[in-house]
């Protein structure tokens, strides 16, 4: 990409994107019924409301508490956030959970360890988390989208390089491009998916890379 199509983004850019994120996702969330709440998320360990009350815990944790979740959790950070959001799930209503979500637009705080763009990428990730499944249209801003799917191509935290290995991808909407080897084209918001490892984002995808990707998501 040209320098003018970066996808990088400045630090005050990001912070006011994650605002606009969780006050848009809040809203999205507020419209939903008790059916849709209760419906398997793309993240098969929670439903769409279990995503909920895990993006509330990112302003809200301290170093004791996660260092008590760890232990609770044997040392598995994916363990260790499953609890954390079970059990703010358990603790609070839905509209307290959408409230909170909405008050957290105006802190800065992250989680611990973690950096600017990992809250960014967390609720557009989630976004789609939450509305895929239930055939719902949900869109953050492009070059959002586009900045989440840099972040999450090189992180390792992330599991990205090891998806992404050995493949290129070519984003249909915004001209970024990323890694060499077998072509894997389609919009950022699906290759964000598949390189979060998301098998919902495949779909979208075309290329002689797209099965190499695929066979590394694992089963249906």
């Amino acid at each position: 990409m040209s320098p003018a199509s970066s996808p990088l983004l400045s630090r005050d850019v990001v912070d006011a994107a994650v605002a606009a994120e969780r006050r848009r996702l809040a809203d999205h969330v507020a419209t939903l019924g008790g059916g849709q709440l209760a419906t398997r998320s793309l993240c098969t360990e929670w439903t769409v409301r279990d995503v909920v009350a895990h993006l509330t815990t990112t302003t809200r944790l301290t170093v004791p508490l996660v260092l008590r979740a760890a232990v609770r959790a044997r040392g598995s950070f994916d363990r260790m956030e499953v609890d954390l959001a079970a059990r703010r799930a358990s603790a609070f209503t839905t509209e307290q959970l959408v409230a909170q979500l909405r008050e957290s637009a105006e802190s800065s705080r992250r989680f611990p360890g973690s950096g600017p763009m990992d809250p960014l990428m967390d609720l557009v990730i989630h976004g789609q988390d939450i509305s895929r499944p239930l055939g719902l249209a949900y869109a953050s801003p492009p070059e959002v989208v586009t900045a989440s799917l840099a972040h999450v191509a090189d992180n390792k935290l992330m599991g990205g390089p090891k998806r992404l290995a050995g493949v290129r991808l070519v984003s249909s909407d915004s001209g970024w491009t990323h890694g060499e080897g077998a072509e894997v084209r389609g919009s950022d918001v699906d290759l964000l998916l598949v390189a979060s490892g998301r098998r919902a984002g495949l779909a979208g995808l075309e290329g002689p890379g797209v099965d190499v990707v695929a066979a590394r998501l694992g089963p249906v």
